[in-house]
């Protein structure tokens, strides 16, 4: 654990808080982001993150540093497969393009909440009971599994829990009204189904947590680096779906380089749960190690895509092209 002075979690609260409101206020009318609208802002994400995490090398040291550096990248390519879901459910709900922005940012927020709220769990429980890290190794070995043998989970939108509690809690029309989450009929108020999209969104990424957690724990156990790398990750998903929601199909080999990557946590937490509780003598693996890996099997992955498209990845099985040029359900984490 380190010793984050508390002027440094005040100063990520405001940037958050700031980098919040300024997306906001630049969103507040209705509008289709194109790609380099979305760029622009990719971009400023990636370099806010590189910055805070350049403040904690400083302020912390290059351990916590490289420790904050690899969870957000880690974050951030398992975030990915959050892409496929997002653009599955804004297909199953049909939400225009210029709508969708307001939902990403609520569910943003959400996000936000229950991240913070799991990761402070997942840091108590791993500093309290050592063990539980090989049943977290145990998760991620699962999900590695489902991915290679394709058996991936489908996710429908329309009978989430959290769809389904807020249809029971509060009338759904069938109409959207702009941006709006509620409006007055015949003087009750009725949800949109904007709210709708924002529920399955949450009901998304609560599932995505149950191996993000494990596996950003794998690189560190401290509070503060986990919370602020996910954050930092998170606060960029908006604008890296705009920018790559035309080209999600292209990146075909991702899935299994995200397959490996789980897998080398996976193999990272046996380490270091054997290393505390059965022997010193137990290698664990390095942070700067963990981030060299993370940062070769996405760029082999994205390379291999790129210059081997899906439809000649696929050869001779002889499935339909246009499959694959579908966004289709992706693991639901």
């Amino acid at each position: 654990m380190f010793d984050v002075p508390f002027w440094l979690w005040v100063v990520f609260a405001a940037t958050v808080v700031v980098s919040l409101a300024v997306d906001l206020l630049a969103h507040r009318s209705a509008h289709v982001i194109g790609f380099r609208e979305a760029a622009a802002w990719s971009g400023l994400w990636m370099g806010l993150a590189l910055a805070f995490g350049a403040v904690v090398f400083l302020v912390l040291g290059g351990t916590a540093g490289t420790e904050y550096t690899t969870a957000w990248l880690l974050e951030k390519s398992l975030s990915v497969d959050n892409l496929f879901v997002f653009a599955l459910i804004f297909a199953y709900f049909q939400v225009p393009r210029a709508y969708q922005h307001r939902v990403l940012f609520f569910g943003v927020i959400g996000a936000l909440v229950f991240r913070g709220v799991f990761l402070a769990a997942g840091v108590a429980v791993v500093n309290r009971f050592t063990a539980v890290l090989f049943a977290f190794a145990a998760v991620l070995f699962y999900s590695v599994y489902k991915i290679l043998k394709g058996d991936e989970e489908s996710f429908d939108p329309g009978r989430s829990l959290a769809v389904r509690l807020l249809r029971r809690v509060v009338p759904v029309r069938d109409t959207y009204a702009g941006q709006k989450f509620f409006v007055k009929e015949a003087g009750k108020h009725v949800a949109t189904p904007l709210l709708a999209v924002v529920a399955a969104i949450e009901a998304a990424d609560l599932i995505f947590a149950v191996d993000s957690v494990p596996a950003v724990l794998a690189v560190s156990d401290d509070t503060f680096i986990v919370y602020t790398s996910n954050a930092f990750a998170i606060l960029g998903l908006r604008a890296l779906y705009f920018m790559l929601s035309g080209l999600l199909e292209r990146f075909h080999y991702l899935s299994t380089g995200l397959a490996v990557i789980l897998g080398f946590i996976g193999v990272k937490l046996i380490l270091q749960a054997t290393h505390k509780l059965v022997s010193p003598a137990v290698p664990e693996i390095p942070s700067p190690v963990s981030l060299a890996v993370i940062v070769v099997v996405l760029a082999v992955s994205v390379t291999l895509s790129l210059r081997r498209p899906a439809d000649a990845a696929q050869g001779k099985d002889g499935e339909d092209a246009d499959a694959l040029r579908e966004p289709s359900p992706r693991k639901v984490k």
